[in-house]
């Protein structure tokens, strides 16, 4: 059935480039999944451009605004998802912006149940507040899962801190970096910065020594003691990224949850293929269903978090809480 809003007569299109495998004759949803999303105007699509990170090279950038002001509408949108979208296309011109945007090497997005392009804030290599480098882990994710088929979509985010730009509670996967402080006392001179510095209250001076009483229930692991000590008192224990699971947004939100604790860099690709596929093989018999609602489901859950600790051992947290429903339209 054709959208009323949409003007076309027909839901699928005759074009000479290769999507999702095909040529031909290509229906308006395969054609989405393959990154070409159709529009309410006639023949017209919006191009979804592949932006991992929103991090768009220079070099990159030049060819699509060419390509755009050649084949594409007098804007280009940024999606909330830190893609580069062309607009006003005609879908005659599909292979012709293949072939000039394959010149640097510029791919298209995707939509569909899949894996989709990975998002991140800018990381450590010159955000001030940076404890992890999510530049380079969305590169390797990017390139080793993008694309992999789920029953539904599946997105994957990386925080550079806890201040959490990338949203890693709305992602079915996210990771947000960490940093789990230590005290030396012989270097400590009892100034009392740290404490001025930590916004969580997480550390107290004492009133003549200016000696730091430390309270780890109530760090973030935001590293901002450590930033701040003149002596180097405060010193990093161990870094990593705590791991989300479970969340999404859209017109029934569901909040992701902690599942892990300081997973280091090499850890990652593991603990995403460990779950990508539990949830090829458990995702299967609820039809086109986000992995957090399975995971709302009590025995899913259960087993779920036994698949993870054989995997990954104690770097699962004790007694994680499941993904959480977060409804917006009928409270």
């Amino acid at each position: 059935m054709v959208d009323k809003f949409i003007e076309d007569e027909n839901n699928k299109v005759s074009v000479d480039a290769k999507i999702e495998g095909k040529i031909g004759e290509i229906d308006f949803d395969t054609l989405k999944s393959g990154g070409l999303i159709k529009q309410r105007q006639k023949d017209m699509f919006t191009v979804r451009l592949r932006c991992p990170g929103g991090r768009v090279p220079l070099s990159k950038l030049e060819k699509i605004l060419e390509v755009a002001k050649k084949y594409a509408g007098d804007y280009v949108h940024l999606s909330f998802r830190q893609s580069v979208e062309l607009p006003y296309v005609d879908y005659r011109n599909f292979k012709t912006i293949y072939e000039q945007l394959m010149q640097v090497d510029q791919k298209i997005a995707s939509c569909g149940s899949r894996v989709r392009v990975p998002t991140a804030c800018s990381g450590c290599e010159y955000n001030p507040n940076g404890l992890m480098d999510t530049q380079k882990m969305v590169k390797l994710v990017d390139e080793k899962f993008f694309g992999q088929e789920l029953p539904h979509k599946f997105k994957i985010s990386f925080s550079g801190c806890p201040i959490d730009c990338a949203r890693t509670s709305e992602m079915d996967l996210g990771f947000q970096g960490a940093v789990k402080p230590e005290w030396d006392e012989e270097t400590c001179i009892g100034c009392r910065i740290c404490a001025k510095a930590c916004k969580e209250g997480a550390i107290e001076c004492d009133p003549k020594t200016g000696k730091p009483k430390y309270f780890p229930e109530k760090c973030l692991y935001c590293a901002d003691c450590i930033r701040a000590c003149p002596t180097n008192s405060w010193r990093e224990r161990i870094k990593g990224w705590m791991v989300r699971v479970g969340g999404r947004h859209g017109r029934h939100p569901v909040v992701g949850r902690k599942i892990a604790e300081f997973i280091c860099d090499d850890d990652v690709p593991r603990f995403i293929q460990t779950i990508i596929k539990w949830y090829k093989e458990n995702g299967k018999e609820f039809g086109r269903t986000r992995i957090g609602i399975i995971l709302q489901n009590p025995e899913k859950w259960n087993m779920f978090v036994r698949t993870l600790r054989e995997n990954m051992g104690e770097k699962i947290i004790k007694n994680p809480r499941p993904p959480t429903r977060n409804e917006i339209h009928f409270e």
